[in-house]
């Protein structure tokens, strides 16, 4: 079984695919790297892997844009499983840490350490890479250059641990999504949908929520992001909580559909927390 991932060797994203192919009981998956979120998706979505990993939300920083836009671009892909992965960083480099003048990581990377290199490292140049192992392998024998990513990457490349952990927040966490090909299930703990709305009044979102709120189920999560259509106009990305099986997510997903101009479940799942 081919499993596509944010690669190349060594990145987060590579852990959480191992982790959620042990979950899905597949032995011996063969894992695909790809340069880019987007290129992870369409790996799957074109049928040259069976599934893919995906990072949809950190802790610290938020929801992974390019995920989120994959997603509702691609109503034949479906979320199966969710896996809440722990991110400790470390600093990499092939020199001493006080010859270096660039950092090397993903923007999300280096956001989560923007405290620690603006105390350690407050003159180095931030530059952003596809990935965190991207980085590392970018900086392997230069003298003047370090990575953020993780200390796997560093075994990979061949690197010195210049500093660990150097995240901000102790509890750093992204949780990532496997997707397959096929129809979207609405059996699960853990839902996630999303929609845009007929138009942009007063209330009107107010009244889309309400379908979720009388009805018990709370919301993990809410995320806008624009349509891409015309200023003003958005999509909300929602994660509820189903405590009572998928009977109540039915009937808000019933009521909210006439209020809607989209709505699409992606679906729902079991989440394994490792945090």
């Amino acid at each position: 079984m081919r499993f596509a991932f944010l690669g190349p060797a060594g990145t987060y994203g590579e852990q959480a695919t191992r982790q959620l192919a042990e979950l899905e009981g597949v032995a011996n998956p063969e894992l695909v790297p790809q340069l880019g979120i987007r290129a992870v998706v369409q790996a799957l979505a074109q049928g040259t892997c069976d599934a893919a990993v995906v990072p949809v939300e950190n802790s610290v920083e938020g929801g992974v844009t390019a995920c989120l836009d994959a997603l509702w671009e691609h109503p034949d892909l479906s979320v199966a499983r969710a896996l809440v992965l722990p991110i400790r960083h470390a600093l990499l480099g092939s020199g001493p840490i006080t010859g270096v003048s660039e950092v090397l990581s993903h923007p999300q990377a280096l956001a989560q350490c923007s405290q620690w290199l603006s105390e350690h490292l407050p003159q180095a140049l931030q530059l952003p890479t596809s990935s965190t192992a991207e980085a590392a392998r970018m900086v392997a024998g230069s003298r003047f250059r370090a990575a953020i990513a993780s200390q796997q990457a560093g075994t990979e490349h061949g690197l010195l641990e210049l500093a660990y952990p150097i995240n901000d927040v102790a509890g750093n966490c992204t949780r990532f999504l496997l997707l397959r090909r096929g129809p979207r299930s609405s059996q699960g703990p853990m839902a996630s949908l999303a929609f845009s709305l007929h138009s942009n009044q007063p209330g009107a979102l107010l009244e889309a929520l309400g379908c979720f709120a009388q009805r018990g189920l709370n919301m993990g999560r809410i995320e806008s992001r624009p349509s891409k259509r015309e200023m003003g106009e958005y999509i909300f990305f929602v994660d509820l909580e189903l405590p009572n099986g998928s009977t109540p997510l039915e009937a808000a997903l019933a009521e909210l559909a006439p209020l809607c101009e989209h709505l699409a479940l992606f679906g729902a799942y079991p989440v394994t927390n490792l945090a």
